[in-house]
C-alpha cells in the first residue's frame, strides 16, 4: 500500500522503483518520498510559513493533533491500498478502461490527501511534542503533485497522471511506418517492425552500429513530445496545490522532505558531487578516449562532449553496456555475470529466488506465497505493460510484489537483489504507524537493494554455484571498471534531472525553453551531447520514465553515495577487512542484524538518526564511493596524462 505506483501525478506515498536505466510508477515510491522534517519542526515552518495556518490560540492541542493524526492515518491506508490495486491494473495492462479506473482511484486518494494536508497545517501554530510534528509535516509532504482544493483540478490532476504514465508504457518505434517504401510493397507483409523500450535498450546495449543507435535513440524521443503541454499544465496544478500547502512552489516542497531546510538539501548534494567529480572526469576522459579509437572522429571526437548514443544505454546514464570498448586488451573483467546466469540454466523466477536467499540468510523472514503468485516476472505477450522494474506494497502488511520484464542477464540480476531490497525494506516497517511506513528518506529505500547488489562479488558467486573459483586480484580493475561505468556515470545524471524539474517548478525555466534547458544540464554535468540537433519541438526529458511518472529523482543520486556508506559499514560489522570491492556480507548475521534494526525504524526518526544506527555517522559522506573506487581512480590519472580531459 502505502504507495502505490501512482506515481502518477498524485499523492502517493510509497514504493518503490529503481533506476536501473528503466524506472516505473515507482510504485509510489511514494514516492517514497521522506519524510519530514527532523525531531524538530522548525524546518517546516520555515519552508512553509504560509499555509493557511490556525494557531493553537485558536483551539488547536495536541489531543487534537494526536486525535487528527489517528483518524488521517486510517483513512489514508483504506484508500491507498485501494489505489495501489488500482495502480497495479493499470501498470500490468495499459487500455484505456485501467486508465480510467486508477485516475478516479487516484483523484479520490489526493482529494483526501489534500484535505488532510490542508487540516495538518492548521496545526503550524500549535505547541505539539516532536512526534507529532513530525508526523503533521509528513502528512503534508505526502503528496508529489499535490491538487488545490477545486475538485476538478484534482480530477484534471489525476486524469493527466494516468494519460502520461499510459503514453509512456505503451510507447513503441516504428522506424518505418510513415515511409513511401511500406506504402508501395503494400500488405502485411510490409508491416513495420515496432521496437519496444525494452527491445530498443537491448539493442543499444549491444549494438555498435553508430547509425542503427542513433536511429533508436531518435526513435524513442519521439513518444514524448505530446506529452508537454499535458505536463506544462500538471506542474501548473501542482504548483497551486503546492502553495495552498504553504510553499512557494513544488521545487521548495520537494527539497524541504529531508529533514534539513531546503536550500540546505540542495547544497548538500553539490557538496557530494564535488567529491566525488574528479572520478567521473577521469572516467568520461578515458571513456571518450576510448569511443574515438573505436569509432573514429566523425562519430565520436576526441576532446569536448561524447555523443549521448554511443554509451549503451537509451539516457546515457550508465555506461557498463560498452565494456567491451573501454576496457583495455589486458585488462579483463573476472568473469561475464550475463553469461554465468545464462550457463546456470535459472529461469526468470529462479533468478527472484535466487535475491531471496540473499535477504534471508541475513535473517530476514522470506517473502509471502502471494508475491509468487501475484508479481509480474516476464513481459506479457497479449499485453501493453510498464516494464521499468518496480516494487509494490499494497497493503502495507504483506501483500508485496515486484513488477518487471526480466531478462537472463547479469543486469537484470541485479535489477532484481535492488527490488527486492524495496521489498524486504517495506515487510520490515509494516508495523510502524501508517505515515512511518517509508524509508528514513527516498534515498534509503533505493540505496538498501544496491547494497546488497555491492556483495554480488565473486566471493558470492561462488557461495551460490554460479562461480567455481574466485578470480585473483589481479582482475579486480577490470571489475572495478566496470562498476564506475555504471556507479559513476550515472551520478552527475542522478544530480540533474531534478536540478532540472526544481528549475522548472520555481519558474526559472518556462515551457519555452524545457528541451533546452534539459540539455544544458546534461551538457554542463554530464559532458554529453544529443547526437542531433534538438530543439523545443521535442520533449527529451518525457522520454525519461521519471519525468511522466512524477518520480523525484534525488533519491538516486542520494542512493548511489548511501550504498557506498552502507556497504562499508557493513562490511566493517561483518569483520570484512579486505578491498571494499571484495567484500560480501551474504550470510553474516552480524551485518544483517544491524541492517535489519536500521530498517525496521522506517520513517520513524529523522534520516541522520537511522544513518547513525548503521553507519555511526549522522551525515551523507561520499568518501565511501572514492575508497571503493581509488584503485581505478590511480589507473585512469595514469592512462589520462597525455589526454585533453574536461568539456
Amino acid at each position: 500500500m502505502k504507495k502505490l505506483a501512482l506515481v502518477i501525478a498524485a499523492a502517493t506515498l510509497a514504493v518503490a522503483g529503481c533506476d536501473r536505466g528503466t524506472d516505473k510508477p515507482e510504485v509510489l515510491e511514494s514516492e517514497v518520498v521522506t519524510t519530514a522534517e527532523n525531531a524538530s519542526a522548525d524546518a517546516a515552518a520555515d519552508q512553509a510559513p504560509a499555509a493557511a495556518t490556525q494557531s493553537a490560540s485558536t483551539g488547536s492541542s495536541s489531543a487534537d493533533a494526536k486525535a487528527f493524526l489517528d483518524s488521517a492515518q486510517e483513512r489514508l491506508e483504506k484508500m491507498a491500498e485501494e489505489v495501489s490495486h488500482a495502480s497495479w491494473v493499470a501498470s500490468t495492462y495499459i487500455n484505456m478502461d485501467s486508465q480510467y479506473t486508477e485516475a478516479l482511484a487516484v483523484e479520490r486518494y489526493t482529494a483526501l490527501a489534500v484535505e488532510l494536508a490542508q487540516e495538518a497545517a492548521k496545526f503550524d501554530g500549535a505547541d505539539l511534542d516532536p512526534e507529532t510534528r513530525r508526523m503533521l509535516t509528513m502528512l503534508k509532504q505526502g503528496l508529489v503533485f499535490p491538487a488545490p482544493k477545486d475538485p476538478k483540478l484534482t480530477a484534471e490532476l489525476a486524469q493527466i497522471g494516468s494519460k502520461l504514465q499510459g503514453m509512456y508504457g505503451a510507447g513503441k518505434y516504428c522506424p518505418d511506418q510513415n515511409t513511401d517504401a511500406k506504402a508501395a510493397a503494400g500488405g502485411a507483409d510490409a508491416e513495420a517492425k515496432c521496437y519496444t523500450l525494452t527491445e530498443m535498450g537491448q539493442i543499444m546495449a549491444n549494438s555498435r552500429d553508430p547509425k542503427q543507435l542513433k536511429d533508436l535513440w531518435v526513435g524513442w524521443r519521439k513518444v514524448a513530445p505530446p506529452m508537454k503541454p499535458l505536463y506544462e499544465r500538471q506542474v501548473e496544478i501542482g504548483n497551486a496545490g503546492a502553495k495552498e500547502l504553504g510553499y512557494d512552489n513544488l521545487s521548495v516542497m520537494w527539497r524541504s522532505k529531508y529533514d534539513m531546510p531546503a536550500d540546505a538539501f540542495a547544497a548538500d548534494m553539490d557538496k557530494q558531487w564535488n567529491k566525488v567529480k574528479p572520478l567521473y572526469e577521469a572516467l568520461h576522459c578515458h571513456v571518450r578516449a576510448k569511443l574515438n579509437e573505436h569509432y573514429g572522429d566523425e562519430v565520436a571526437p576526441a576532446t569536448g562532449k561524447i555523443p549521448a548514443h554511443l554509451l549503451g544505454n537509451m539516457w546515457a546514464q550508465e555506461w557498463g553496456n560498452i565494456y567491451d570498448i573501454v576496457k583495455d586488451e589486458d585488462m579483463q573483467a573476472p568473469y561475464d555475470l550475463t553469461q554465468l546466469v545464462v550457463d546456470s540454466g535459472m529461469s526468470e523466477k529462479d533468478m527472484v529466488k535466487t535475491g531471496e536467499t540473499f535477504f534471508t540468510s541475513l535473517g530476514f523472514k522470506p517473502l509471502p506465497e502471494t508475491f509468487w503468485e501475484r508479481s509480474q516476472f516476464v513481459q506479457p505477450r497479449d499485453r501493453d505493460v510498464v516494464c521499468h522494474a518496480s516494487a509494490w506494497d499494497l497493503d502495507g502488511k504483506d501483500d508485496i510484489r515486484i513488477k518487471m520484464c526480466i531478462n537472463k542477464t547479469g543486469e537484470d540480476l541485479i535489477t532484481v537483489h535492488h527490488e527486492l531490497g524495496h521489498n524486504f525494506y517495506q515487510r520490515i516497517y509494516s508495523d510502524q504507524p501508517f505515515l512511518y511506513k517509508e524509508g528514513a528518506n527516498d534515498g534509503f529505500h533505493e540505496a538498501v537493494g544496491d547494497t546488497i547488489a555491492l556483495s554480488i562479488t565473486p566471493k558470492y558467486l561462488k557461495q551460490i554455484g554460479l562461480m567455481d573459483e574466485i578470480p585473483g586480484e589481479d582482475k579486480d580493475l577490470g571489475y572495478l571498471m566496470q562498476q564506475a561505468l555504471d556507479k559513476i556515470a550515472f551520478l552527475p545524471f542522478g544530480l540533474m534531472v531534478d536540478k532540472w524539474r526544481w528549475q522548472v517548478f520555481n519558474g526559472e525555466v518556462q515551457p519555452g525553453d524545457y528541451n533546452k534547458a534539459w540539455w544544458k544540464l546534461r551538457e554542463e554535468y554530464q559532458g554529453i551531447q544529443a547526437p542531433v540537433a534538438r530543439s523545443e519541438a521535442n520533449f527529451d526529458p518525457g522520454a525519461k520514465y521519471h519525468i511522466p511518472g512524477n518520480t523525484p529523482y534525488a533519491r538516486y543520486f542520494l542512493a548511489r553515495i548511501q550504498q557506498f556508506q552502507f556497504h562499508r559499514a557493513l562490511c566493517e560489522a561483518a569483520g570484512e577487512t579486505g578491498p571494499l570491492h571484495r567484500c560480501s556480507i551474504f550470510k553474516n548475521e552480524a551485518a544483517g542484524k544491524k541492517l535489519r534494526n536500521m530498517l525496521a525504524m522506517g520513517a520513524s526518526k529523522p534520516w541522520p538518526d537511522a544513518m547513525e544506527a548503521l553507519t555511526g555517522q549522522r551525515e551523507l559522506d561520499a568518501s565511501a564511493i572514492v575508497d571503493y573506487f581509488q584503485p581505478l581512480m590511480v589507473y585512469l590519472q595514469e592512462q589520462n596524462k597525455d589526454r585533453e580531459c574536461g568539456w
